[in-house]
């Protein structure tokens, strides 16, 4: 079997997108500015500090979201094939669900659900002020 086809469409691909950046590049207006250049929010002028660090807590509910978003987008196929599958489909998405429970089961464990929580810990009774 031969990757010939394959690596000249990778080729073909990168290509494209190359040629768009060039394109962009030296056909769009180049007129930097102070006005511009600075930072703004929504069209609103800034106050304070423009760059903030935020929480991580913010990324780790977002990631969480997302593998049971594609929890999502496995089941729904799965459940409108469900009488053509067959009970291996069953045990199959069985297995599927508990490895996803028990992940939320450990996250949970961990305290990374929570918006408020202890300092240097996973965990605690105590909150951060």
């Amino acid at each position: 079997m031969t990757f010939a086809p394959l690596l000249l469409f990778f080729l073909g691909g990168a290509a494209v997108v190359f040629a768009a950046v060039f394109l962009s590049r030296l056909l769009a207006p180049q007129n930097p500015n102070p006005v511009k250049n600075s930072t703004y929010e929504c069209g609103e002028e800034t106050v304070g500090p423009t760059w903030v660090r935020f929480n991580s807590r913010f990324y780790i509910v977002a990631l969480i979201f997302l593998v049971f978003d594609v929890e999502v987008l496995f089941l729904y196929p799965w459940a409108l094939n469900l009488r053509d599958l067959g009970l291996y489909a069953w045990i199959d998405m069985a297995i599927f669900i508990v490895i996803l429970v028990v992940g939320l089961a450990y996250v949970w464990g961990k305290g990374d659900l929570e918006w408020v929580r202890l300092r240097g810990s996973s965990a605690g009774s105590a909150r951060e002020e």
